[in-house]
């Protein structure tokens, strides 16, 4: 796997090459998730092997009308994808202006905090994936964000991938196997946003990933279909209801379920779940949708069993998953932080982390990941801004 160690000699790439320890960067990541609920931004320092120093962090949420307006783009984004900016309704040019804005608050935090950074990687918000089709669809403006913040931005990290073929997620397993360095497998990096994806890690260091089914974004819907808020705080609804077994039996039944990973999933793909549902009470429709992603995961076909599942994302808030999850699975299952990770900033980390390899020209693709045919990079440069030497310097080197 990728290596976090620096004091036995340089790492190797999944894919057999020398990567080298490059220059290491100062890289800011932005991600802003299917669950909606807001832009995460972290700086770290890394050569896109590596990382030797985890800088300053900050979430900054969403207004409820800017998510009521991203909510309300999902429906129209196939239609659209893959068109230019100048070509889209004036409504998704609004708010994809609102949603870039929001980032370059989040990366003036960030430097207020840390002084300088070199790069951004920023994934933008995603609208509309399906590798079936060849589409993939992050909204955000990368010329505005470099202009507004004079600094180059690394953005469109999954295209590459599925033009070859792959899913185009998940890409944070590149990161992940970073993350856990020399720990023995077998071992799962389970992430919990709107969608949920897992990361699997063999005893032999091999590596399997894959969406596996929805995470909060079902949840959170109901939620606030029926409180008003958009999430189901400390687990309070699925605690008090009960699953609804014919009805889970029946989500459980779709063909996603049989394919093997690596696979991906859109945040709509289940959203006839709702509408499942709909006839229970708040807390029996709660608890049946946790049940669902629940079951989605521990039916995940992996290799070997995992030891421990260690949890990342929003989800890992949530009691009712964290239990059930406990419950269901094989082995110890804890929080990434007790692996010392920040788990509400490991995604916004890999986006920086993937930003350095994209300007390294290392993998972002891979068949055990993505499904890709074969290991390619990804991501594309925009820079409204002078480039700094460092960053020429770190494109370079290998």
């Amino acid at each position: 796997m990728i290596s976090s160690r620096q004091d036995d000699g340089p790492p190797t790439g999944h894919d057999g090459r020398y990567e080298g320890t490059g220059r290491f960067l100062r890289v800011i990541g932005l991600m802003s998730g299917t669950s909606l609920d807001g832009v995460d931004a972290a700086l770290i320092e890394t050569d896109g092997v590596s990382v030797r120093y985890r800088g300053a962090a900050v979430s900054l949420p969403y207004e409820a009308s800017l998510r009521e307006r991203v909510y309300a783009l999902f429906g129209q984004a196939a239609a659209f994808a893959g068109e230019t900016l100048d070509a889209l309704p004036e409504e998704f040019r609004a708010v994809e202006r609102e949603l870039t804005d929001a980032h370059v608050r989040a990366v003036q935090q960030v430097l207020k905090q840390e002084g300088t950074a070199d790069l951004v990687g920023f994934h933008g918000q995603t609208l509309y994936h399906a590798p079936e089709k060849g589409r993939t669809w992050q909204m955000g403006d990368a010329s505005r964000l470099s202009h507004l913040t004079g600094l180059p931005v690394i953005h469109d990290f999954r295209s590459a991938d599925v033009a070859a073929g792959g899913q185009g997620a998940p890409l944070a397993p590149w990161y992940h196997a970073a993350c856990l360095g020399d720990m023995q497998g077998p071992v799962a990096i389970l992430n919990i946003g709107g969608v949920a994806n897992v990361t699997f890690v063999g005893a032999d260091g091999t590596i399997l990933a894959g969406d596996t089914g929805p995470g909060n974004a079902l949840l959170d819907d109901w939620a606030l279909r029926h409180t008003g808020v958009a999430c189901d705080r400390n687990g309070a609804l699925a605690r008090a209801g009960q699953v609804d077994q014919a009805i889970l039996a029946g989500l459980m039944a779709d063909t996603f379920f049989a394919r093997p990973l690596p696979k991906s999933l859109d945040r709509q793909a289940f959203a006839m779940a709702l509408e499942r549902v709909s006839g229970l009470g708040a807390e029996d429709g709660a608890a049946t949708l946790v049940a669902f992603t629940v079951r989605s995961i521990a039916q995940s076909a992996l290799p070997e069993v995992p030891r421990g599942w260690f949890v990342c994302g929003g989800g890992r808030h949530n009691p009712s998953i964290m239990q059930a999850l406990s419950h269901a699975l094989p082995g110890t299952v804890a929080a990434v932080e007790a692996l010392g990770w920040n788990g509400d900033m490991v995604e916004a980390e890999c986006f920086a982390f993937l930003a350095m390899r994209s300007l390294r020209g290392l993998p972002l693709s891979s068949p055990g990941i993505t499904g890709a045919p074969g290991f390619g990079s990804g991501g594309r440069l925009s820079c409204s801004a002078l480039v700094p030497s460092s960053v020429l310097g770190g494109a370079f080197t290998r």
